[in-house]
């Protein structure tokens, strides 16, 4: 019999448990991502919050991963691809590129080089070397937009000259 696939899996939770299904993932050591900024709080205290609400992402075989929700004491569901009604699965490409692009912080530089807003680009140099996504445009600053399954999008200032185009 062959062995399930690792994927990842789209998770739903109740406002405000993001950080303690989080805490509960990692004491059972099950890889995820649900991505967190710390900042000052209004008692100056620091404090961590989600950066998406109410979604997570675990990558782990579909058994495993219903024993999570069913066994483990997960406090969580998972979203359905209304499509196919089964669970919904972000493939590994498009959450590599989502979690690079949330993890990344550089100083802003600027070239001038011909893009537009809107075309599809690679990056070619830095941390976020290989990921596609769009251009995008706020406040007249550039950015590129990386898409997870046409309903979250993560985006990242990067220098234009680390930019190329893309095919579509």
């Amino acid at each position: 019999m062959a062995e399930e696939p690792l994927c990842w899996f789209v998770l739903r939770m109740t406002h405000g448990r993001e950080l303690r299904v989080r805490d509960r993932l990692l004491a059972l050591g099950i890889e995820h991502f649900i991505p967190t900024q710390k900042t000052r709080g209004a008692r100056g205290r620091t404090v961590e919050r989600p950066l998406v609400n109410c979604l997570g992402f675990v990558h782990a075989t579909q058994k495993d991963a219903l024993d999570l929700i069913h066994f483990r004491g997960v406090q969580a569901d998972y979203m359905l691809d209304h499509a196919t009604h089964r669970l919904m699965v972000v493939p590994d490409r498009e959450m590599d590129d989502f979690r690079r692009v949330f993890d990344l912080s550089l100083e802003e530089v600027t070239t001038e080089r011909p893009l537009t807003l809107g075309a599809p680009v690679q990056v070619v140099k830095g941390p976020l070397a290989g990921v596609r996504g769009r251009i995008v445009g706020d406040a007249g600053k550039w950015y590129v937009a990386v898409e997870l399954l046409g309903v979250l999008y993560a985006r990242a200032r990067v220098p234009k000259s680390w930019l190329q185009l893309a095919d579509s």
